[in-house]
């Protein structure tokens, strides 16, 4: 890599800056000395040619976009210089044919996890309380205050004794300037759990449930049910109002739907059914507590790698995430894949433009088939609405270098490295397929996480650029940057630091062992998350409208 710049590609007719390049600046790159026209900040690019109005631009080598005005050599690429084109895909021979990577180093891994009754196995034990609709966020909140400082689940807000300080500042006259600010090294020191093997109870609250279509019960069910099936989760409590749409018998069919024989214990429980709010609560809070308490029974054993359902993630993406981040994520797959474990990608807005090496990885025509007429609905309700797959990158995304969503794509489905498809899942289906999985679900993270472990994903590695706390209320999240500065800066975010790629210091698949190695400390319950630690329980379920 040099030192300032990068093709990625050989076909690749823009170029990337690794540095700041200055107006005026002369660059020797395969043999051709290119004059930087304008600042170019590092993460954007700059064109390695003269562009005329419709050529079309590629970066990773696909087609990302078409010039709409002259673009002289050198000359940074932009929103006002390049607008979003991709290349549209078609059915062709697919071929499973894989050049699978060394895997040696993990033959005989293992982590450890709690084994599940239907055969999948844990890498946390949580207890989880779902309300069947919005209704029921008001008991939910009760049941949550009541139960987790009494368990040791809970402790107390660093922020509230931030401001009982400041409190006590004021009354004493003390100037309030004087009293040390919060710093990364802050923390609350945690209770002794009375149950240490269960990792906590977790209160899955949303807005949804009532008022929608019957498509959005349905969609709902699956998902809450895919939740309790989810092999992180050792049972549950649920919360029922009576007169919504979403009603318990959808979701002991989803359930069953996901596992024929499942046996873990469910409570339900229906308020309008009940004499009163304290009696349901009382029972529901005794039931939780008994539940916890069975739970506890079951502990970590030993588990081949084949049991991990790795979920890939990207969100608040910048100009290097598809140079370290995320192919360090698809090296990380593809390693995954070779043990005989599982990978899902999502985020189907942000494939715009790679579909065709997807249709031309997948393992029958079947599965390619099904993933296009997904990708090609999609698209078509995004227009609907007047919008598309274009108008996917943030202004984030677009201040730090990713111009075109084809850009942001190609860039993003590194994550799922070079394996064969093995099978596209409509949301909220289930994985029941080894190898790599395709998930239909919008490129917003927490919608996007949602759904994966919704899908049974029991571990998440999620890249950034810009920094996000996103996390989720039953599957650790990993989270990776794509620099130095960010994982510096935000180290109470960040996980794993990719940075060393675009330093030059570190190469993509050392990392990706590293990487390895943290998924399995993490499965294992030896490492915990910044994401746990911050107790970032993301749960956003999607509503099947549009959401890019």
């Amino acid at each position: 890599m040099s030192a300032s710049i990068l093709k990625v590609h050989p076909n690749d007719n823009i170029i990337v800056a690794l540095r700041d390049l200055d107006a005026g600046q002369v660059l020797e790159y395969e043999g051709e000395s290119i004059t930087i026209t304008e600042k170019v900040p590092a993460k954007h690019k700059f064109a390695a040619k003269l562009f005329e109005i419709n050529d079309v631009i590629y970066m990773y080598g696909v087609k990302v976009g078409l010039a709409n005005k002259p673009i002289a050599q050198g000359e940074r690429i932009h929103v006002d210089n390049i607008v979003h084109a991709a290349d549209g895909a078609s059915l062709s021979k697919t071929s499973s044919n894989w050049q699978a990577p060394d895997t040696q180093r993990w033959k005989n891994a293992t982590f450890q996890g709690y084994h599940r009754a239907n055969g999948s196995v844990g890498t946390a034990n949580y207890w989880i309380v779902i309300p069947l609709v919005f209704c029921e966020n008001r008991n939910l909140a009760t049941m949550k205050e009541a139960l987790l400082k009494p368990l040791g689940y809970g402790q107390e807000s660093l922020y509230a004794s931030y401001v009982t300080e400041l409190v006590s500042a004021h009354n004493s006259g003390t100037n309030l300037d004087d009293v040390p600010e919060l710093d990364a090294s802050s923390g609350a020191n945690p209770r002794p759990r009375l149950f240490p093997n269960v990792d906590g109870i977790k209160f899955l609250s949303h807005t949804l449930g009532c008022g929608g279509t019957a498509e959005d019960a349905s969609t709902l069910s699956g998902l809450l049910a895919g939740y309790i099936a989810h092999p992180n989760v050792a049972g549950a409590t649920v919360l029922s109002l009576g007169c919504q749409k979403v009603q318990i018998d959808h979701l002991k069919e989803e359930i069953e739907r996901r596992d024929p024989n499942f046996s873990k214990p469910v409570h339900y429980f229906e308020q309008q059914k009940s004499r009163s709010e304290k009696e349901m609560l009382s029972q529901a809070i005794r039931a939780t507590f008994k539940g916890v308490a069975e739970a506890n029974r079951c502990k970590r054993e030993p588990a081949p790698l084949s049991k991990l359902v790795l979920g890939v993630e990207c969100g608040g993406s910048d100009g290097f995430s598809g140079l370290s981040a995320n192919p360090v994520i698809g090296s990380t797959s593809d390693k995954l894949v070779a043990s005989g474990g599982s990978v899902i990608l999502a985020e189907f807005p942000e494939l715009c433009g790679v579909e065709q090496n997807l249709v031309d990885r997948s393992s029958s025509p079947e599965i390619a088939e099904r993933f296009l007429e997904l990708m090609k609905a999609y698209a078509a309700a995004a227009e609907r609405v007047g919008s598309g797959f274009d108008h996917n990158p943030s202004p984030g995304n677009i201040k730090d270098g990713l111009t075109t969503d084809a850009i942001k794509s190609a860039g993003a489905a590194l994550k799922g490295g070079t394996s064969p498809v093995r099978a596209v899942l409509d949301y909220p289906e289930w994985v029941t397929e080894t190898g790599l999985n395709l998930l239909c679900t919008p490129g917003g993270d927490v919608e996007s996480t949602t759904a994966m472990a919704g899908a049974g994903a029991n571990m998440i590695v999620f890249s950034t650029g810009l920094g996000t706390p996103t996390g989720n209320p039953v599957t650790p999240v990993i989270k990776l940057s794509s620099n130095s500065k960010i994982a510096r800066n935000l180290s109470d975010m960040i996980d794993f630091d990719t940075g060393p790629v675009i330093e030059g210091t570190a190469s993509i698949d050392d990392l990706a062992d590293g990487l390895l190695d943290l998924i399995v400390q993490t499965a294992s319950g030896e490492n915990q998350t910044c994401a746990q630690a911050l107790g970032q329980d993301d749960f956003i379920p999607w509503k099947r409208g549009v959401s890019l």
